[in-house]
């Protein structure tokens, strides 16, 4: 039995999202120390885009959300072959891994949140912009122009990227000019560009200070796009990718290169399971938002690996 865990990133978040995991009569500490960071009332919060897409919201937010996802299912499911995790979500997936404790990865969603956030205050507003059907070729020579990076490659037509938001405006007005199709995203900041330098710094400072352990799993990681292991190699791989190019296609590859059967978005919204069964068809994935009850969940890993193993 072979399941792979996807972790999505911010900006997934939304007011109906997971109703069922609070549903429960077991306390789950992970969703009280959630409660402490944002307050009781945070579900009722996230009506409020502004305060909804907040780093030192949405980042502690998904952090804990898929943390305790994985604490209502994990006994239930087969211990996870592989896990990455997008962006923030890289969070979550290291201690999913055994990296270290949920109290843990709740206090580093909270510093990193503060150090893009203090490492953006000392530039020009920024944002990130997705490109389709764009080769990266084609792509380069506008971003050059425009002095912006790419932060994410979803594929080698599809790009997240980055820079000052007078600059994203600029090219995003020349991109669709010439017929390509382009996304303003609901963030402020460029992660995963040099404008965020400086945070990888601030972070790798915190990181120095917690325990990492040897991860029990494959833990494939956003800096490199493969496997990492050891602890060293994972704490400058976790503070640096919050200022370079994230290779998430080549992140999702090394996850299906450890023989996956079947894969589970563990978080809100659909995004990271819709991309992979684009790439890999053939490997089934969903998300933990699209059921109804953790049972559902369960009872679609477990047909899925049945179904793999059969064949």
């Amino acid at each position: 039995m072979s399941l792979g865990l996807l972790i999505p990133g911010q900006g997934t978040q939304h007011p109906a999202m997971l109703p069922w995991l609070l549903h429960t009569e077991v306390p789950d500490p992970t969703l009280d120390r959630l409660a402490k960071a944002l307050g009781t009332d945070w579900r009722t919060r996230l009506d409020d885009p502004r305060w909804a897409t907040r780093n030192a919201v949405a980042q502690p937010l998904i952090t804990g959300l898929a943390l305790a996802l994985w604490a209502r299912l994990r006994a239930d499911l087969p211990a996870p072959t592989a896990v990455a995790g997008y962006s923030v979500g890289e969070v979550a997936a290291f201690s999913i891994a055994g990296v270290f404790d949920a109290d843990t990865a709740l206090d580093l969603a909270q510093a990193r949140a503060q150090a893009m956030d203090d490492a953006a205050a000392r530039h020009p507003a920024g944002g990130l912009l997705a490109v389709r059907d764009l080769a990266a070729e084609a792509l380069a020579p506008v971003l050059q122009r425009h002095g912006l990076a790419v932060a994410i490659r979803l594929g080698s037509q599809r790009h997240i990227v980055g820079g000052t938001a007078t600059a994203l405006t600029a090219a995003e007005r020349e991109l669709v000019a010439d017929g390509v199709s382009c996304t303003r995203l609901g963030v402020q900041i460029a992660s995963h560009t040099p404008m965020l330098a400086d945070a990888v710094s601030a972070l790798a400072a915190v990181v120095e200070t917690r325990p990492f352990s040897m991860p029990r799993t494959a833990l494939v990681c956003n800096a490199t796009g493969e496997v990492v292991r050891r602890p060293a190699t994972l704490r400058d791989a976790f503070a640096r990718q919050v200022a370079q190019t994230v290779p998430w296609d080549r992140c999702m590859e090394a996850l299906a290169e450890r023989g996956v059967q079947c894969v589970l978005e563990l978080g809100p919204g659909t995004t990271l399971s819709k991309m992979w069964n684009a790439q890999f068809p053939a490997i089934a994935a969903r998300s933990a938002d699209e059921f109804t009850s953790p049972e559902a969940v369960i009872a679609w890993v477990r047909q899925q690996i049945a179904r793999a193993t059969a064949q």
